[in-house]
Order: C-alpha cells, then structure tokens, then sequence
C-alpha cells in the first residue's frame, strides 16, 4: 500500500492503468524539431535510418527509466543525486537552466503558434504565440498534476492518431521499410544517423519524469515495476510515431521532389504537400496534429521543467525537496513558470540574440552527455540499495548512449561555431 500526492492509499498497479508520466515525458520530448528533422531524413534516405530510430528508442528507455529508478530507489530527487557527485553539477546546472528556459520559451510559444497562423492567416503570429503562452500559464498555472496529466493524454492521443494515419495513407513499401532495419550509413548521413538516434524524444525534460513519478504519488521501490512498464510503453507510442513521421518524410516528401525548411516552418511547407496530394482535409488535420505535438511539449515544458527549477532553488536554499516552497504550484516552481512566459516574449519582438543562441547551443549539446555520465555513478554506487543498481548490460548500454551523445555534443558544438564565424 503507497500513499499518493493526495495523500489517498492506493495499491501499486491500479491508478498506473489510467495514464502514467512515461507518456508524458514522451509527449513533452517529441516536438516541431524532431518532426522536421525526421522527416528531412526520410526524404533525403528514404527508410535506411530506421533503425537508428529503433537504437533512440532503447538508449531513451535506458536513460529515462534510470533517472526514474534512482528516484524510486533513493527516495532522493535527481538533483540530490547531483549534488552528491560534487559541486560541478551544480554549477553546470544552474546557468542551464535558467538560459534554457529563457531561449525555450520564445521557441515554443511560436513553434505552438505556427500551425494556428497557418489556419487564421491573418492573425499575426507573435499574437498568437503569446497567446499559446498564456494559455500555457493559466493552464499549469490553476492545475495539479492530475489534470495536466488527462490534457497531455488528450493531445498524445491526437498527434498519434493523425501521424500514424498519414504514414498509413502513404502506403510505403513494406519490404524497403522493413529493409530498413539493418544498420547502415549511406554518404552523407553520419550527422542524421546521430540525430536520429540521440536526437529523438527530449533532453533536459527526461529529467522530469522523476518529478512527474513524485506528483502522480509513485514514490517507493514498490512502484518499479509499474515504473518500467510505463516508461517502456510510452517509449514505443514515441518510436511508432518518429517511425510514422520518418515514413511520410520518406514517401510523401521524397515524392514531392522538395526540400523543406530545417527549422518549425518545414511543417508547413509539409503541410503544402499534403493538401496538393490529398486535399484540404488532410492538410488540416495535419496542421492539427502539428499543434497538439507543439503545445504538449510546451504545457509539458511549463510543468515538468518548473518542477525541477523548484527542487533545484529549494535545495540551494536549504529547504530541500519536500517544502511547499519546492513543490508544486509553491513559490519557486511559480517563479519559473513566469520565467518560462514573459521573459522570452521580449524574444519575439527583438529575435534571438547571437550570443544567446550560442550559449544555449552550447550547454544544450551538453545536457544529454551530462545526463548519461552522471547517470553511471549515481546507479551503480551505495546512493541506491544493491538490488536496484545497474547490471552490467545497462552499464554497457550507458556507456554507449554517453559516447554516442558526446559525439553528438561534438558535431553539434561544430555546427555553432562554423555558423557563427559564417
């Protein structure tokens, strides 16, 4: 018997039927940047990255349900597990955050905003994107978890249904999709094979899930097993949706002939496509599916980022992670949360600063090595009772996603710079 955040008594395998946060940390990492990038490397490969996909998939597993069980295990929160390991996680972290929410926020309001331009035309899209904003705001802003959990399962449920329809009226190939499964490198496609595989389903908001776990009342080792399942499951939906994406990129797009944009508004380019194919209906619901994806991430984003900010400031302040003030809807989590809003509005007036977008690009390319290297320490030291630290496949795992990430970091850090002396 566990208590959850209501304090209610529940058996562990009852409440997880409904919806668990797996599905939520899944939904907030998959957003416009992803769909635009698996998409160009569908069009420009057709279906031999698939399996690269399919390794995104498991190392994601790997690393969110490790976040997850040394939160379970520990009873600690991942910050208190940072903060074990020395100083420098903090002093990475601190900075991170903060610009990172700052740069976020601006790119999710208009990336949100994008699909709803393109269905009121003559609306201004900063308009717009402050609205998706606020909406945002109010939203986490007078909810609990419960109810932002059943918003975020709405949208999931949308963008599923719409994506895994399109890839279905694409009708691919079925032995050249399935071909797809063996690894190999065409020319060209090292920096997209990287990106399929790191670059799918989040970054600094894996973290979250072991915030989302506390808020949903899945707070002791009994709650492992139930854990895992839910983090498995909400892993596949993500996988079957990159795959759906990857598919139309890999069929509709290349068919076209075109190449789209590398940034949100490949989407509507996308968009264009579909209705000269299949008609104005299928060109909205698209741009549908396009918006429930964006505005999960960013309600996703508003909570789940703001909930580690508060654990972070709490900390740092010597409440720890159990005071009002670190949890929920409390001071600091209420703090960022306006952070997250009204800040970035100044970034869709002014556009984004250079040395903003480098810094951000820097310390973003970091996050996820940083993520895997700590991840090793904290999972197979006395921080977690012995029967839950890592077994050596998942060493091996962790090493190889921390390898692969470093040298996505590499190429990514690379990127900056040539784009900033170009």
């Amino acid at each position: 018997m566990t208590e959850n955040a209501q304090g209610l008594t529940e058996e562990p395998g009852t409440k997880w039927k409904v919806v668990g946060p797996g599905l939520v940390v899944a939904a907030t990492g998959v957003g416009a940047a992803d769909m635009v990038s698996t998409l160009v490397a569908g069009s420009m490969f057709g279906f031999t990255l698939l399996w690269a996909i399919i390794v995104g998939v498991i190392m994601k597993i790997v690393l969110v349900e490790g976040a997850g069980r040394y939160v379970l295990a520990s009873g600690k929160t991942i910050f208190e597990g940072w903060r074990t390991l020395g100083r420098w996680p903090v002093w990475y972290f601190a900075p991170y955050i903060i610009l990172w929410g700052f740069i976020y926020g601006a790119t999710a309001m208009v990336t949100t905003a994008l699909p709803i331009a393109a269905l009121l035309p003559g609306v201004p899209l900063n308009l717009i994107a402050v609205i998706c904003g606020l909406v945002g705001l109010v939203l986490v802003w007078f909810n609990r978890y419960a109810v932002f959990e059943k918003i975020t399962a709405v949208l999931v449920g949308i963008m599923f249904v719409v994506m895994v329809g399109l890839a279905i009226i694409a009708a691919p190939n079925l032995p050249d999709l399935l071909a797809g499964l063996i690894p190999r490198l065409p020319e060209d496609s090292v920096l997209y094979t990287l990106a399929m595989a790191g670059g799918i389903g989040g970054t600094i908001t894996l973290v979250a899930y072991g915030y989302w776990l506390r808020e949903k009342g899945w707070s002791s080792p009994a709650w492992m097993r139930v854990m895992r399942i839910d983090n498995t499951m909400a892993y596949v939906v993500t996988g079957i949706f990159v795959i759906s994406m990857f598919i139309v990129g890999a069929t509709v797009v290349a068919e076209a002939g075109i190449t789209l944009s590398g940034d949100s508004k490949g989407l509507l380019q996308l968009t264009d496509v579909l209705k000269d194919k299949y008609g104005d209906v299928i060109g909205v619901a698209f741009l549908i599916g396009f918006f429930a994806a964006s505005f999960s991430s960013l309600i996703g984003v508003w909570n789940g980022v703001s909930l580690m900010f508060a654990d972070f400031w709490g900390n740092v302040r010597g409440k720890g992670p159990d005071h009002p003030d670190s949890r929920e809807n409390g001071r600091y989590f209420r703090f960022y949360l306006l952070w997250l809003t009204f800040p970035p509005m100044l970034l869709l007036l002014i556009g984004k600063p250079i040395a903003l977008v480098i810094a951000y690009g820097v310390l973003g390319a970091l996050f996820l090595p940083f993520l895997a290297i700590t991840l090793l320490p904290l999972l197979n030291t006395d921080r977690v009772p012995k029967q839950w630290r890592n077994r050596w496949y998942l060493n091996v795992v962790l090493v190889a996603t921390a390898l692969l990430f470093i040298c996505l970091a590499i190429y990514k850090l690379a990127d900056i710079i040539m784009g900033f002396f170009a």
